[in-house]
């Protein structure tokens, strides 16, 4: 059976779009909506119809050209001519599910009333979401300005029967896929193109598809993270509560309280130990992990508001009788925080190639490179080589994108955010960030293999058993690309409950 969600002015949350996605929801308008939506065009159309001054984007040209006036027989092929023009995006696809994102919050943002668009426009876009019609978008083109104009541009250009779509696992012309479901073009009406071009759905939909990967990732990392402390018979005092409640960050006392529970009853930590200490690397995995859990709510709440926001430009108020010309399409607050985003997960990166160093240097008991026979067999020297080179590739990505700005549109839009490419690196140094856990964790469970008969907490030995049927044991040299694959690819796949998440 089939289970919608309604679009509405409930608040949109992050938790709640991770589900639509996960129980691959349908969309449709509440009828809230859909009153707001048409009582805002509405009133734009009795507007246009009441007077002939100027309105930007309305019923003028754009950007720099925002002091030409169009003539009202000509406000359907400005929307149009817009839409064409802007659609001037290269480089890399969008994935796919990031621009089924996109659509859900374009017609979010569209569903509040405030941006004088008709309600088939919307309905056509909840059709596309519906039909898994997503259109080709290109991850180069935007400034984070303006709205992520190009993009959006690219995903707007179905609705007027251009541009390419996915349907179906193939690339096909917006057109063709529009005569298979007999859907005529939409006649975009004056401020359509605009309010479609207008917002910030690009660098807002990487933002929310990157922060449910990270918080899956935090936890992960928690988990790993455990499997390697006892690994490297490391000592369980740093997890005691009392440490971190006189130091009390929230990221850091559930990242501790998170670690004594993946390994209560472990016998290997509750051995008696002949070290003091351990690395930072294990001793301060609350206070490391703990700190990207932090950046992670603070992300998470500038991206809450986002989502539940208006972004296109002019805004329309009908109950006050005003249209206004403001800067709600201006990316800063999205690019300071992906930017942070960025830093903060680079970090869990960062210490996990710690502690596989840690654990490949023939200390407290574990052969060199976890192997048998080292000398003859190379076993996991380099795989950290593999993780380090990752982790030096971050620190290039984690570099800020929004402290850069560009001036453009002859001079009208001098300050952009610069938004959009700190998303698509986001992007790219998340998947990262995956990738070195996952070499973290191959060798955590090779040297888990070392430790036996002693075992870890139920939790973790079920969580290696699972593993294992995907990645053997290593007792000679092979191909180790093909076990780092099969790793990636195991922590990709694990379903890991909301509420354990967020």
């Amino acid at each position: 059976m089939e289970t919608f969600h309604y679009i509405s002015s409930d608040s949109l949350s992050i938790e709640t779009i991770t589900e639509v996605i996960s129980e691959n929801k349908k969309l449709k308008l509440s009828d809230e909506a859909i009153q707001k939506i048409e009582a805002c065009r509405s009133y734009l159309d009795d507007k246009l119809k009441s007077q002939d001054k100027p309105i930007y984007g309305i019923n003028t040209g754009f950007g720099s050209l925002y002091n030409i006036k169009i003539s009202s027989e000509n406000l359907t092929k400005l929307q149009e001519n817009l839409v064409m023009s802007h659609a001037c995006g290269t480089g890399e696809t969008v994935p796919q599910e990031i621009v089924k994102i996109m659509l859900l919050l374009k017609i979010q943002s569209l569903s509040y009333g405030h941006s004088g668009v008709q309600l088939e426009t919307v309905q056509r876009l909840i059709d596309f979401y519906n039909n898994d019609v997503l259109p080709i978008v290109y991850t180069q083109g935007s400034l984070g300005a303006s709205g992520d104009l190009a993009p959006l541009a690219h995903l707007s250009l179905p609705l007027i029967g251009r541009g390419e779509v996915y349907f179906e696992g193939e690339v096909c012309t917006a057109s063709s896929v529009l005569n298979q479901f007999d859907w005529q073009p939409i006649q975009l009406q004056s401020k359509e193109g605009l309010a479609l071009l207008n917002g910030t759905q690009f660098m807002s939909a990487y933002g929310v598809f990157l922060l449910i990967k990270s918080f899956k990732l935090s936890y992960l990392a928690d988990l790993i993270g455990s499997i390697s402390l006892e690994a490297f018979d490391g000592r369980i005092e740093p997890f005691n509560e009392l440490v971190h409640l006189v130091r009390p960050h929230n990221g850091q006392i559930k990242t501790a309280e998170r670690i004594r529970e993946f390994l209560d009853d472990s016998e290997l930590i509750s051995q008696e130990k002949a070290h003091v200490q351990d690395p930072y690397s294990f001793r301060c995995i609350p206070q490391v992990h703990g700190a990207s859990k932090d950046t992670l709510e603070f992300v998470k709440r500038t991206f809450t508001i986002e989502i539940n926001a208006v972004t296109d430009n002019p805004n329309i108020f009908s109950v006050e009788d005003e249209i206004i010309s403001g800067g709600n399409f201006h990316g800063q607050p999205l690019a300071l925080a992906l930017d942070y985003l960025k830093i903060a997960m680079a970090e869990i990166g960062n210490i996990s190639e710690r502690r596989i160093f840690q654990l490949v240097s023939g200390l407290r008991g574990l052969p060199t490179f976890l192997v048998d026979n080292p000398g003859l067999n190379s076993g996991f020297m380099i795989p950290q080589y593999t993780a380090a080179s990752i982790v030096s590739k971050n620190k290039q990505l984690a570099s800020p994108a929004s402290v850069d700005s560009i001036v453009s549109s002859n001079g009208q839009e001098d300050h952009v955010s610069m938004g959009a490419n700190a998303a698509t690196q986001a992007y790219h140094l998340i998947n990262n960030v995956e990738c070195i856990l996952s070499i973290e964790l191959f060798n955590a469970a090779q040297a888990m293999s070392f430790r036996k008969p002693l075992k870890s907490s139920d939790f973790v030995e079920s969580f290696l058993e699972v593993f294992r049927e995907e990645v053997e044991f290593v007792s000679n040299d092979r191909e180790l690309y093909l076990d780092i694959d099969k790793s990636l690819k195991f922590l990709q796949n694990l379903n890991i409950d909301v509420n354990e998440l967020y």
